[in-house]
């Protein structure tokens, strides 16, 4: 069974793969030209629902859409929903201008939140909600992952996710728990 996920971004593509094949679900990219649709939800969920729906809606296919985001204590859950939009530019610009936020902040403390939404080929939507915990470091931690993962320290581990080997961070993420979550949900829908 195919799904399409409502992203174009290629290392979460194989991340929701590598989670979500031993249902049988095979996850396709998003086809070019497909329509952006504005994130004007007010939480994790509202946006994966936004973008699940526009998916489904332009290839006539099952859809998968997450949201996902870094909450630091310290800036009141910021960035929150605003992760990927945190500051123009790429990730390694969203870590230096987050870094230079927490400059004088002792208080570490943050999570991964993954909200994934799904639309079944009858319209339903499910929605999951996932999380990490960790602690936000003062510098750059390994190459590994994308986006905050160099930052994200998981204690259990001793590294960040941005040292962790991929089939690890695959089973702890907070991707990883909402995923897990859905598997639970889905095995019965699509079996």
């Amino acid at each position: 069974m195919q799904f399409v996920l409502a992203s174009h971004n290629k290392k979460k593509m194989a991340e929701l793969s590598a989670i979500v094949s031993s249902l049988g679900i095979e996850i396709i990219p998003l086809p070019e030209g497909a329509p952006e649709p504005e994130e004007n939800g007010k939480t994790f969920e509202e946006n994966a629902i936004i973008k699940a729906k526009s998916a489904a809606e332009f290839t006539g296919l099952p859809a998968l859409a997450d949201d996902s985001g870094l909450c630091v204590d310290a800036l009141d859950g910021a960035p929150g929903i605003y992760s990927a939009r945190y500051c123009e530019g790429t990730d390694e610009d969203r870590n230096a201008f987050l870094l230079k936020n927490m400059q004088d902040k002792e208080n570490r403390a943050c999570r991964f939140v993954c909200a994934i939404a799904c639309v079944l080929a009858d319209g339903e939507t499910l929605t999951v909600r996932g999380e990490c915990e960790g602690t936000l470091l003062r510098e750059n931690h390994g190459v590994g992952g994308f986006g905050y993962d160099p930052l994200f320290y998981v204690e259990k581990y001793g590294c960040t996710f941005g040292e962790l080997p991929a089939e690890v961070k695959n089973t702890i993420s907070h991707r990883a728990n909402a995923l897990n979550k859905l598997k639970a949900i889905l095995k019965d829908k699509v079996n």
